[in-house]
């Protein structure tokens, strides 16, 4: 599954795009060539190439053979490549999709090494848990991204707001007040389902919970309901759709209008806004989303990716240290300044210091999540219960009854049905 929530922070990193499909390889020619799966957009030419150079010559009998894939397709193609004889030897998964991979059985155990030399236990949650399965560590860390509120200056000091709110019931204040006749306190759509998750994990729900290796969905529990209420109370606070998620429209096209306070988004959203209305350049702002104390930032919704390398490589132990070097500290840092990604470790965020998009995210990020580690949660998003579950709620609906049938469902696809 691609993770959607990552388009938006591509499109502030490079205009420059790798061409799909195609091959970056090393000039030197090492005596062993190790191959690497990339997926489009990941990384740019210029990331790629200092990467390429330096590793060759720190490492002269290895050559690197980069190949570029679509996200479109790429679950078959990586399933085909992990039972077949001409795998890969390192793969870039999004973190979501290690659980299907996993289940193939066709993953190298990474967990010594990812005690031993990649400091696991620094590891952001929203990447680490779903790359973990059963105890065993298939996918190693490689960047993430998440949601932050962006907001239009201008308007908040016209209301007299100068202060990002910390908590839920200040945001809601202060949405409250820059809800006028003229101007939205917040446009979001209806079926933003991952900025209902993190309001549920805030509450101490689940959008679906395991039990003895089964699963079962989760929106009608207490905390679950208590998330959506919020969700709720917050989207009343504008003018977005009640049957619609974010791209419809594309919420950035609504905020470059000038009329919203705010939106729920990756902070590459702000390139595609600036090109919509020229005239909001200097004047969008960034914060996490708040959460119910100001102890700590809401929970959101990580995306990103992983890597994972194929038990039957051809060149495992080689893929393993390239691996190793993108993962640490030297590449992390490297990879978070150039492309504007979180980098795998709290322990790094000061990298991106000076940055106010992507540190606003790495501050959120550590209240990361991912969504339930099944291998049948991507039929969950496909056929997504969670959509007219929202929609009902916020049309006046029962809450419970809604919740209760979307809940149903979950369980039933998650079960293979």
């Amino acid at each position: 599954m691609k993770n959607r929530i990552l388009a938006g922070a591509v499109a502030l990193v490079s205009s420059v795009t790798l061409s799909g499909c195609g091959y970056f390889s090393g000039a030197d020619g090492g005596d062993r060539k190790v191959t690497v799966w990339l997926m489009k957009n990941s990384v740019s030419p210029g990331f790629l190439d200092k990467f390429t150079r330096s590793y060759e010559e720190e490492n002269p009998s290895i050559e690197l053979e980069f190949t570029i894939q679509e996200w479109s397709g790429i679950g078959p193609k990586v399933l085909s490549a992990l039972e077949g004889d001409d795998a890969p030897d390192v793969i870039e998964v999004g973190n979501t999709q290690v659980a299907q991979y996993a289940e193939s059985g066709g993953l190298r155990d990474l967990t010594l090494e990812s005690m031993r030399d990649l400091g696991s236990e620094d590891w952001l949650p929203g990447l680490a848990q779903p790359g973990s399965i059963n105890g065993v560590q298939y996918g190693i860390p490689w960047y993430a991204a998440n949601r932050v509120v962006i907001y239009n200056k201008e308007l908040f000091e016209e209301a007299g707001i100068d202060s990002a709110p910390k908590t839920r019931a200040d945001w809601i204040a202060a949405t409250e007040k820059l809800n006028t006749p003229d101007t939205q306190g917040i446009y979001l759509a209806g079926q933003n389902w991952y900025v209902l998750a993190g309001f549920i994990w805030d509450e101490g729900g689940e959008l679906a919970d395991e039990n003895g290796g089964d699963w079962q969905g989760s929106l009608d529990t207490p905390e679950a309901l208590a998330g959506m209420d919020f969700y709720k109370e917050l989207q009343a606070l504008g003018d977005g759709p009640t049957d619609a998620d974010e791209e419809k429209p594309p919420q950035a096209d609504v905020f470059a209008e000038g009329d919203v306070a705010q939106i729920i988004s990756v902070p590459g959203s702000a390139a595609l806004i600036e090109q919509k209305n020229p005239e909001l350049k200097g004047k969008l702002g960034y914060f996490p989303i708040p959460g119910k104390t100001s102890k700590a930032p809401g929970a959101v919704f990580t995306g990103g990716s992983d890597l994972i390398v194929p038990k039957n490589a051809d060149e495992r132990t080689a893929g393993i240290d390239v691996v190793k070097a993108l993962a640490g500290e030297k590449w992390q840092t490297e990879l978070a300044r150039s492309m504007s990604y979180v980098p795998n470790k709290p322990s790094l965020a000061h990298v991106i210091e000076g940055d106010e998009g992507t540190s606003a995210m790495a501050k959120g990020a550590v209240r990361g999540r991912a969504t339930p580690n099944s291998v049948q949660w991507a039929r969950v998003e496909a056929e997504n219960p969670i959509k007219p579950y929202m929609t009902a709620v916020l049309q006046g609906g029962d809450p419970k009854e809604a919740a209760k049938t979307a809940s149903e469902r979950i369980t039933a696809i998650l079960a293979g049905g």
